[in-house]
C-alpha cells in the first residue's frame, strides 16, 4: 500500500495524522529529498532514516498533531552538531497534520501510486494552513523538490526561508516496474509479501481454482501464457506455478517477449531440459535467470528464496 493509500485510510478512521517529507537533503544524510513518513499518535509508517533525526522529527510531528492554530512546520536539523549523527549532513522538514480536506489531494495520488504514474503535488503557504494540490502532468522542475516564490521563480539560496504564497512543488515519478508473477505455492506467497513494500507493481496469477487468496488472479492456463507472451520490455516475470509444462510454457513465452528479466525456479536438471527444449524451439534462453534470485544462499526455505528474488529483482531494477 503506498504512504497516500496508507494516509487515506487513516483519515477515514479518523485517526489523527501527520505526514513528514524530507524537501532537502546536503551533504551525507540517512534518506533523500522527497522521502516521506507519517505519524499518529502512538505509531508511524515508512522512515527518513532512522536514528535522532527521526526520533525528533516523529515526536515534532505528534506536537503538531495537538495544535488547532497551526497546520504546518518546517525545520531544518544540522545532522553532526545538532543531532550527533555521523552523517554530519543537513536535512529540512516539513511537517504537515492531514485531515478529512486532504482527500481532495490524496486521492488522487493513491490512484497514480497505484497505476504507477508519474504525477505532481504543491504545497502552498496560506498563512498557518497550507494550501495542497494534485496536479497529473510532468512539471518543468529538475529534481524531486522545488521550492517556488508567488511568482513562480525558484527561491534563492541553498537554505531559503518561506513566507507567504510560497509552494513547495513535488516531482513524483510513481513508476514502478510490473512483476508478473506465475504461481502462487509456499514460494510465490514468500515473494509476494517480499515484494509487497518495495517498488513494484505486482501482477499476481495461478490457474488453481485453491490457489485464490488476495492478490491473486485465477485464470486458465491459455490466459497466463497468453499474459507471459504480452509481457513488456519492463516487465520483471517470475515462473513458478504447480505443474513443469506450464512452467515450460511460459517461459518460451516470456523469452519470446523480451521483457527485462525472466526468472525460473528450477533445479539443475530443470534448467538442462528447459534449455534444450528451447534449442528446440528456436527460442533464445539468453536472457533465462534460472535458479532464481542472488547465488550463494543454500537455503531453500521459501522466505529465503523469497528475500534472495527481490534483492536480485532490486539490482536488476538499478543496473
Amino acid at each position: 500500500m503506498s504512504w497516500a493509500a496508507q494516509a487515506l485510510s487513516a483519515i477515514r478512521r479518523g485517526e489523527p495524522l501527520a505526514l513528514v517529507t524530507v524537501i532537502a537533503a546536503e551533504g551525507s544524510t540517512p534518506r533523500e529529498a522527497g522521502t516521506r513518513m507519517l505519524v499518529t499518535a502512538d505509531g508511524q509508517t515508512g522512515t527518513i532514516g532512522g536514528g535522532a533525526l527521526e526520533y525528533r522529527a516523529a515526536d515534532q510531528a505528534r506536537q503538531l498533531l495537538g495544535q488547532s492554530e497551526r497546520d504546518w512546520a518546517v525545520q531544518d536539523y544540522p545532522l553532526g552538531p545538532f543531532l550527533q549523527q555521523c552523517c554530519g549532513g543537513h536535512v529540512r522538514l516539513l511537517l504537515e497534520r492531514l485531515d478529512a480536506d486532504d482527500r481532495v489531494w490524496l486521492e488522487p495520488a493513491a490512484r497514480a501510486e497505484a497505476a504507477g504514474r508519474p504525477y505532481g503535488l504543491k504545497a502552498r503557504i496560506c498563512g498557518a494552513r497550507l494550501e495542497r494540490g494534485f496536479f497529473g502532468e510532468e512539471t518543468q522542475w529538475v529534481g524531486a523538490v522545488a521550492l517556488i516564490g508567488p511568482d513562480g521563480v525558484p527561491l534563492p539560496g541553498r537554505r531559503p526561508t518561506l513566507g507567504e504564497g510560497d509552494a513547495l512543488v513535488e516531482r513524483i515519478d510513481a513508476a514502478r516496474p510490473r512483476v508478473l508473477l506465475f504461481g502462487a505455492g509456499h514460494v510465490g506467497q514468500a515473494i509476494a509479501r517480499a515484494l509487497t513494500p518495495l517498488p513494484f507493481r505486482l501482477d499476481w496469477q495461478d490457474s488453481r481454482q485453491e490457489a485464490a487468496g488476495p492478490g491473486v488472479a485465477i485464470h486458465e492456463e491459455a490466459r497466463l501464457i497468453e499474459t507471459a507472451a504480452g509481457a513488456g520490455p519492463d516487465d520483471l516475470v517470475l515462473i513458478l506455478t504447480h505443474n513443469h509444462d506450464l512452467d515450460y510454457q511460459l517461459t518460451r513465452a516470456a523469452l519470446s517477449a523480451a521483457p527485462a528479466y525472466v526468472g525460473l525456479i528450477g533445479s539443475a536438471t530443470k534448467k538442462a531440459r528447459f534449455l534444450r527444449r528451447l534449442n528446440e524451439d528456436g527460442v533464445s534462453a539468453a536472457n533465462l535467470t534460472c535458479p532464481i534470485g542472488i547465488e550463494g544462499l543454500k537455503s531453500k526455505a521459501p522466505e529465503v528464496i523469497a528475500v534472495s528474488v527481490a534483492a536480485q529483482l532490486l539490482q536488476r531494477m538499478e543496473a
